[in-house]
This record gives structure tokens, C-alpha cells and sequence, in this order.
């Protein structure tokens, strides 16, 4: 079923919505919801702990689909390229059906939704933010910095290279909280 189940005119396409949206599997099956990890302007994101597997933990975007009121389109395209660069998901465009995967994009994993709102299941990842981390941290040497940034670069060139531009590089974070080998994550939107 297509996000916000795409108005039709009829009292009919309603009712089969309604009717595919209970058949649904909801994130309540699967997970259990923990405490909040961050808010943004429509949405928050949650600790998120399998059922199937005890002990696997997971990020969890809820978005609100009333405060998106208008901007669904722009969700939709969002959930769009994040499933390109997950690791569960084939590009038929792709030679040999090569994943569209790379080290410092966060993976979606699954995605559900509701009446009111929409749950993007992704990599955790408990590094912190890097303006958290710069702010910490005092100061980089050169050598850090250019260790991040070449990250991020890597990042950006890899999906320019799929055909997506990233238009806010603002959600950059680390995949855990360590000063060596550290790996800069980013969502692809």
C-alpha cells in the first residue's frame, strides 16, 4: 500500500485501504519501543529492540503524518532513496543487482505505518552528532578533520554517482562513541 493510502473518489477505494492497512504487520508485532534518542520538526526518533531477536537494537523515525500535512510527497521521495541505499534492497538498474550500500549511509531497514503516523526502522547508530562531538572534542588536528570530511565526501560522491543529490547534510553522526576508527554516518535524502 502506497504511503498516506492515495486518495481515491470512492467510498470503495477507502474501504480496501482501511482493510489493507489492518492486515498490516504492525511495528508493535516486531519491536519494542524504548526512550526517545532525538527529535526533529515532524518526527522523533526512538530505541527500538527486536522481538524476533532480543538484544538487536534499532532506530525508529515516527513521523506524524498530520503535522506533514502537505508535504507528503516530500516523505514519500524521502523513503524512496533511503530503501536504494539499504542493504535489503536490489536496483534492477544496478549491473549483477549490485546493493546500493555504503559505510557511512544509514541503512533503512523497514518501514511501517498507520492511521496517523509512519515508522522508519533504521541502523542504529550511538556515536552521537559531530557537532556534539566537535564541541567535546575542543579541537581537531588537520589530520582528523580531513579524516571526516574525505567521509563525508566519500558519501556524497558515492550517491551522486546513484543519481541523488543530498539537499541538508546536516544529520551527520557517528556510528559509536570512539575517537579512533570512527565512521561518520549520514541519511541519503
Amino acid at each position: 500500500m502506497p504511503l498516506f493510502g492515495k486518495k481515491d473518489s470512492g467510498k470503495k477505494a477507502k474501504s480496501k485501504d482501511m482493510k489493507e492497512l489492518s492486515k498490516q504487520v504492525s511495528i508493535e508485532e516486531k519491536y519494542n519501543l524504548h526512550g526517545l534518542l532525538g527529535t526533529g520538526a515532524f518526527s522523533e526518533v526512538r530505541l527500538a529492540e527486536s522481538k524476533d531477536t532480543p538484544g538487536d537494537h534499532f532506530a525508529v523515525k515516527i513521523i506524524d503524518k498530520k503535522a506533514l500535512k502537505g508535504k507528503e510527497e516530500s516523505l514519500e521521495n524521502e523513503i524512496r532513496v533511503l530503501r536504494r541505499f539499504s542493504a535489503n534492497h536490489f536496483d534492477a538498474n544496478c549491473p549483477n543487482g549490485t546493493r546500493l550500500t555504503h559505510p557511512n549511509i544509514v541503512q533503512l531497514l523497514e518501514t511501517y505505518e498507520d492511521k496517523s503516523k509512519v515508522y522508519l526502522v533504521m541502523e542504529l547508530v550511538t556515536g552521537g552528532e559531530l557537532f556534539d562531538r566537535i564541541v567535546e572534542k575542543g579541537s581537531y588536528t588537520e589530520r582528523d578533520a580531513s579524516h571526516l570530511i574525505r567521509q563525508i565526501l566519500e558519501a556524497v560522491d558515492y550517491m551522486h554517482e546513484q543519481g541523488v543529490v543530498h539537499r541538508d547534510l546536516k544529520n551527520l553522526l557517528f556510528s559509536r562513541k570512539t575517537y579512533f576508527t570512527t565512521v561518520l554516518k549520514m541519511t541519503a535524502k
